[in-house]
C-alpha cells in the first residue's frame, strides 16, 4: 500500500526527492500509530485520526509540523480513495493546528471536579483515573511524567513528587492530600492485578498490569471530557495547562510556576499570563457596570 502510494507521489505528483522522503516519514508515522491501535488503515475513521492528531502535539511536536504531517495523511487517504482502497476520505474534516500565537486551552477548577465527578467508580479502572487526573491537576506533570511515575519518586510524608522531566532533568513538585487519597483509594484494584515483572514500580497500571501509554491517557481523557458534558478540547496537556492558570490566578509569582513546570526559559511560562489577562478582562466586561448591558444592572 505505501509502495503504491509513493510511486503515486513520484509518477502522478511528480514531487522532489526531499519531498517524496517527507510524505513517506508521514505515512510511516501515521502507519506506525494505526498498527499500535490495532486499525487498519482502509479501516481509519475521522475519530481516529484526530486522535492521531492529538497524539502529534502530545509528543511536543510543534503546530507547523503538525500541520505539515496531517498534510501529508490527507494526501495518502486521496490516494486511498483514488485507488479503490477507500470509498470515502476520512480526512475531509481533519482540521489542521491553528498557527500563529496560541492560547492553551485550560479547565477551571470546579471543570476539574466535573471532569472527576463523572468518572464511574464501580469500573475497575474508575479510581484509576480519578487518580491520573487529580495528580495531572494537582502537581502539573507532562503526560510522559506521569505514565512513567514511579512509588521511589512519591515522598508522602513530606506530600512532594521527585519529576524526572526533560532532559533528565529533576524537580520537586508538591502533590496535594487529595491527590494522595485518590492514589490510595486506587490502590485495592492495582493490587488485584497481576502485574508484569519490570513494571512494579509504576504507579499508574493498565488492565494487563503494565505501565499506561500517553495514547491510553488521552483516549481516557476524551471519553471522559465528553461524559462529564465538557465541550472544550481536552488532553493530557490540558490539565497541565489548567494547574499553571490556577497557580497565577492565585496570586502565585511566575517564577515558581516555571520551576514546578520544569520551564527552561521563563518565556514559555509566559504564555500563562495571557490566559490570566483572558480571564481577567472576561470578568471585567460581565461585572464591570460601564461594560453591562444598561437592562443587567442591579
Amino acid at each position: 500500500m505505501k509502495r503504491d502510494y509513493m510511486r503515486y507521489l513520484r509518477l502522478q505528483r511528480s514531487m522532489s526527492a526531499n519531498t517524496l522522503e517527507a510524505y513517506g516519514r508521514d505515512v510511516d508515522r501515521l502507519l506506525a500509530y494505526l498498527h499500535g491501535e490495532g486499525i487498519r488503515p482502509e479501516e481509519a475513521t475521522l475519530s481516529d485520526l484526530q486522535t492521531f492528531a492529538a497524539t502529534l502535539h502530545e509528543v511536543g511536536i510543534g503546530p507547523r509540523s503538525q500541520a505539515r504531517i496531517l498534510s501529508g495523511v490527507r494526501s495518502f487517504y486521496r490516494f486511498m480513495v483514488i485507488d479503490g482502497y477507500m470509498k470515502d476520505d476520512p480526512t475531509e474534516l481533519l482540521e489542521s493546528p491553528v498557527l500563529g500565537e496560541h492560547l492553551p486551552e485550560f479547565l477551571t477548577p470546579e471543570e476539574v471536579d466535573q471532569l472527576e465527578d463523572s468518572i464511574d467508580l464501580s469500573k475497575p479502572e474508575g479510581h484509576r483515573n480519578r487518580a491520573m487526573i487529580e495528580v495531572m491537576f494537582s502537581c502539573g506533570l507532562r503526560v510522559s511524567e506521569l505514565v512513567t511515575l514511579q512509588w521511589s519518586q512519591l515522598y508522602e510524608e513530606e506530600r512532594y513528587v521527585r519529576v524526572m522531566g526533560k532532559g533528565s532533568k529533576e524537580r520537586l513538585v508538591p502533590i496535594s492530600e487529595r491527590a494522595l487519597k485518590e492514589i490510595e483509594n486506587y490502590l485495592p484494584w492495582r493490587n488485584s492485578l497481576k502485574i508484569k515483572a519490570g513494571e512494579e514500580g509504576y504507579v499508574f497500571l493498565n488492565r494487563r498490569g503494565a505501565h499506561l501509554t500517553r495514547t491510553m491517557v488521552l483516549i481516557m481523557l476524551k471519553r471522559q471530557a465528553e461524559e462529564a458534558g465538557i465541550r472544550k478540547t481536552i488532553s493530557p496537556h490540558t490539565l497541565r495547562h489548567s494547574f499553571a492558570t490556577a497557580l497565577l490566578e492565585g496570586g502565585a509569582d511566575l517564577r515558581v510556576i516555571q520551576a514546578l513546570l520544569g520551564h527552561e526559559s521563563i518565556g514559555t511560562t509566559e504564555i500563562y499570563t495571557h490566559i490570566s489577562m483572558q480571564t481577567l478582562r472576561r470578568e471585567v466586561l460581565e461585572h464591570h457596570p460601564r461594560n453591562m448591558l444598561s437592562g443587567h444592572q442591579d
